[in-house]
């Protein structure tokens, strides 16, 4: 499984009728990871841009979109946002593979002119 942060926005409407129904959004949150073949680690909310930030664990990115497209077709969101976490040992895999591109791809302006002032 892999991690994913989403940030959703709610709208004032959203934000009135949860005022009105104190319903338990983390539980809301979490049925929907599981319906995806998911989970929800954990749920945080941002004062400021009263936004929520879902920590989840889903099978993959095709996973995650399908999420996002779900909740933002509700109209319960004035944005939302999906990003994949990697763990520490994923991110060296990431390192090794970089380093591996370094060879062969030549930054603008630096790639080797051959002979002929070909590029």
């Amino acid at each position: 499984m892999n991690k994913f942060l989403i940030k959703a926005r709610y709208s004032s409407g959203s934000w009135a009728r949860m005022i009105s129904r104190h319903d338990d959004r983390a539980a809301a949150v979490n049925s929907l990871m599981e319906s995806f073949g998911g989970s929800l680690d954990a749920i945080f909310w941002d004062v400021e841009s009263a936004a929520a930030y879902a920590l989840a664990e889903l099978p993959d990115s095709v996973t995650a979109a399908a999420v996002v497209t779900a909740i933002t077709t509700t109209g319960a969101f004035t944005g939302v946002e999906v990003h994949e976490l990697l763990t520490q040992s994923q991110l060296r895999d990431a390192l090794v593979l970089a380093g591996d591109a370094s060879r062969v791809y030549k930054v603008p302006g630096y790639a080797a002119v051959s002979p002929d002032g070909v590029c």
